[in-house]
């Protein structure tokens, strides 16, 4: 069974690209063999990540990120079984958001930054379709 889960979370302190490199690095060198794609966003300490595949292996790789001291406030937006995948060509695709229009954003959202946590998961969802249609996916690794 297929699944999809949506979470947001903080970083202990501002994202930096060698921070967000390594967890890219281990996630399309772990994944694959999981069967679990996804995509990263993310934008000054927050991150917004969205893994799909059985519902075994989201389960686990979730609860490890959830304990993770590089994840503050982990907090699950979404939960859903899924008939196909929206990311199954992403090990981990990437979304630097500080780099996307803010009208994007304000679309979405109340201001013109990620907040995931007053987002929630539908609108949250909708806003990672945007993203996909408009190829403001930075990797598709």
């Amino acid at each position: 069974m297929l699944v999809r889960l949506l979470y947001a979370s903080r970083a202990p302190k501002d994202i930096e690209g060698t921070f967000i490199e390594s967890i890219l690095v281990q996630s399309r060198k772990n994944n694959p063999a999981a069967g679990v794609t996804g995509i990263l966003c993310y934008s000054g300490q927050m991150f917004m990540q969205v893994l799909e595949g059985n519902r075994g292996e989201v389960s686990r790789l979730y609860n490890k990120i959830a304990s993770d001291p590089r994840h503050l406030d982990v907090e699950i937006l979404l939960f859903e079984d899924i008939l196909e995948r929206r990311f199954s060509n992403w090990t981990m695709g990437q979304v630097d958001l500080a780099k996307v229009n803010t009208s994007t954003l304000l679309k979405y959202s109340e201001y013109p930054k990620l907040d995931p946590y007053s987002l929630g998961g539908k609108a949250s969802m909708a806003l990672l379709d945007e993203l996909i249609a408009t190829a403001s996916i930075l990797s598709k690794s």
